[in-house]
């Protein structure tokens, strides 16, 4: 069953990204996630009522710290970069930026925890970049210029990079911890940097419209529930009842899912360069999980 839930994970992830394509359209990045952060948070406080698990209590202080620093790095700012990513590049393009992050964990490992990176490991790393500089030579979206793209693909980037230090930084904790539990933990410490942002936002009154039901609701709720909620229970259990590697492979197959998602419900355009890149991405992946597949 497990590999079927990290199946699903994607499924349901690629589903999310075409709807937050189309929030991107009337919602601000800050305020999409704003918006996500509150209501999945929300959602996780009502698992673990009904579950009967306390949120607060349960774990030593710095657990909590640790936890809420990881979701300030990787949910508050990655996420934010993600949708201005997103909105910039397009969901397809975003896609192939987002098999950034294996290497990028790879790496903050290896910098942080002192993990091995073996030579496979490094040649997957290289694939991985190589079809990111592939994607930045692709056609603009329909209204873009070259500048949105490349700044579109650095905003990716830094996504990429800044839940992947996150996710590490938290690794010590989520060993030790009920993954719900923490889950929650990193969306309340997300809200204590989105929602002052929020405030002194000049634009404030435009961003915490997002709340208020509308006619953009129709792409922002299903693509919170999905997105934030739905597919990341999946992931979670995937990681639970299969192998590490196993799940990073199904998991990362989003990439193909949201492409031709794109491709159809976005109208994006689906060239040989774009094809060229997602090989490149899908081969380098395999080649940074090998460790836990073979």
């Amino acid at each position: 069953m497990g590999e079927l839930y990290a199946l699903a994970a994607a499924v349901v992830w690629s589903c999310a990204v075409i709807l937050f394509r189309r929030s991107g359209e009337t919602v601000a990045p800050l305020a999409m996630n704003l918006f996500r952060v509150a209501v999945s948070g929300a959602l996780f406080l009502v698992l673990l009522a009904v579950t009967r698990r306390p949120l607060w209590g349960v774990a030593p202080l710095g657990d909590y710290l640790i936890l809420m620093a990881s979701g300030i790095i990787a949910i508050a700012i990655s996420d934010t970069l993600f949708h201005m990513a997103l909105n910039r590049v397009g969901a397809g393009i975003n896609a192939i930026i987002d098999t950034l992050y294996s290497p990028f964990v790879m790496l903050c490992a290896w910098l942080m925890l002192g993990e091995t990176i073996r030579p496979l490991q490094m040649g997957g790393m290289v694939l991985v970049i190589s079809a990111v500089l592939v994607a930045s030579r692709a056609r603009p979206p329909a209204g873009a210029s070259r500048q949105t793209l490349v700044a579109g693909m650095l905003f990716g980037v830094g996504a990429m990079a800044t839940i992947a230090f996150g996710i590490v930084l938290a690794k010590p904790v989520l060993q030790r911890s009920d993954v719900v539990w923490a889950t929650a933990v990193r969306q309340f410490g997300s809200l204590l940097v989105l929602v002052p942002a929020a405030l002194i936002d000049p634009r404030r009154k435009r961003l915490w419209r997002v709340f208020r039901p509308g006619p953009e609701w129709r792409f922002t709720l299903p693509g919170t529930l999905l997105g934030s909620f739905i597919a990341l229970m999946f992931w979670i259990a995937g990681m639970k009842h299969t192998t590490a590697g196993a799940a990073a492979i199904l998991n990362q197959t989003s990439t193909l899912f949201i492409i031709g998602l794109a491709t159809v419900f976005l109208g994006e355009p689906f060239s040989w360069r774009r094809g060229l890149a997602l090989v490149l991405a899908l081969g380098g992946i395999l080649l940074v999980v090998s460790p836990t597949l073979f």
